[in-house]
């Protein structure tokens, strides 16, 4: 397996390893007949050499080098319908249970919450990987994503590992960033969309989250910059809870409607394309027809974590 964010692909591919540079793939893959390959894409056919066989796939949509992956192992593979989505879950057979309860079972209703408040879902197809390997976390590529053995376990811990990667496959995958120091447009978008889930599916509200979340944070030192982490702190855990923070606080100041609206147009109007957060900025000016400069000024551009708005 290949996971190579952020800067890993260079590694098993010649290519211009950053996330403005996007390409078109044809990925081709040889490995015994046992074996089941799941890459980016839509496959396009496979043949047999020797003992081996030869998959093909074909990603037509522009993607960055790290989202750029290979699977291979000893996997059954199920279709299942996302609402309009084809989809697919690979996984091996000894984990069956767990992943029909995990996977299968949320997918489906996670897809037609985050297309009500994403808008459509923006490639062709969507699949999930569970490994025979413990992982430290999941993680996204273009139309997939990938979890460990340890992350399906039928809770809510699962439930939000799901939903975050699903959420990458608009914020990220679809709409991705010009630089990685804008990366809180990726992970914080993701994890507001656990908070989004959690709504949809009965749990707590995303302003119980939000009022979590904002104490915990107030308990850790306030010395990342969420407008440019850096490299050391650019996966930090306080750029992922910050950045869905600042995105409730954006919908509280907007009104639910207004805020899902501006969510949509988002991800319609830079569809496979990469932003910086001027242009999350820009775009709120003029959607909404309001200067929310202030708000962005502190909590993206001041350590301080700001107080958490009431609404």
């Amino acid at each position: 397996m290949v996971a190579s964010q952020p800067t890993g692909s260079a590694t098993w591919f010649p290519c211009n390893d950053t996330p403005a540079h996007r390409s078109r793939y044809r990925i081709q893959v040889r490995a015994e007949k046992e074996y089941r390959v799941v890459t980016n894409g839509v496959r396009t056919g496979q043949s047999s050499q020797g003992g081996d066989r030869v998959w093909r796939f074909q990603q037509d949509v522009p993607t960055a080098s790290y989202l750029a992956t290979v699977q291979v192992g000893r996997y059954v593979e199920d279709e299942i319908e996302l609402g309009s989505v084809p989809g697919s879950v690979c996984y091996p057979a000894r984990l069956s249970r767990r992943v029909k309860a995990d996977v299968h079972r949320r997918l489906p209703r996670m897809m037609d919450a985050f297309v009500a408040a994403f808008g459509p879902y923006p490639l062709p197809r969507y699949t999930v990987v569970v490994t025979e390997d413990e992982l430290e976390i999941p993680i996204e590529a273009q139309g997939m994503a990938t979890f460990g053995a340890n992350h399906t376990l039928g809770d809510q811990s699962s439930d939000r590992l799901i939903a975050h990667e699903l959420a990458h496959q608009w914020f990220g995958n679809s709409v991705g960033v010009q630089e990685w120091r804008h990366i809180w447009l990726n992970e914080g978008f993701a994890c507001y969309a656990e908070w989004i889930w959690s709504e949809a599916c009965g749990g707590l509200s995303a302003a119980e989250l939000a009022a979590r979340y904002h104490a915990r944070l107030a308990t850790l030192p306030q010395d990342v910059l969420l407008s440019d982490p850096g490299p050391a702190d650019m996966f930090d855990d306080r750029v992922y809870k910050r950045g869905a923070l600042t995105l409730h606080a954006l919908r509280i100041e907007l009104g639910d409607e207004a805020f899902f609206d501006l969510l949509r147009s988002w991800t319609q109007r830079y569809r496979h394309a990469v932003v910086t957060t001027a242009d999350l900025e820009t775009h709120v000016a003029e959607r909404t027809g309001r200067d929310i400069t202030p708000l962005f000024d502190v909590w993206l551009r001041a350590l301080p974590l700001p107080a958490l708005p009431v609404g």
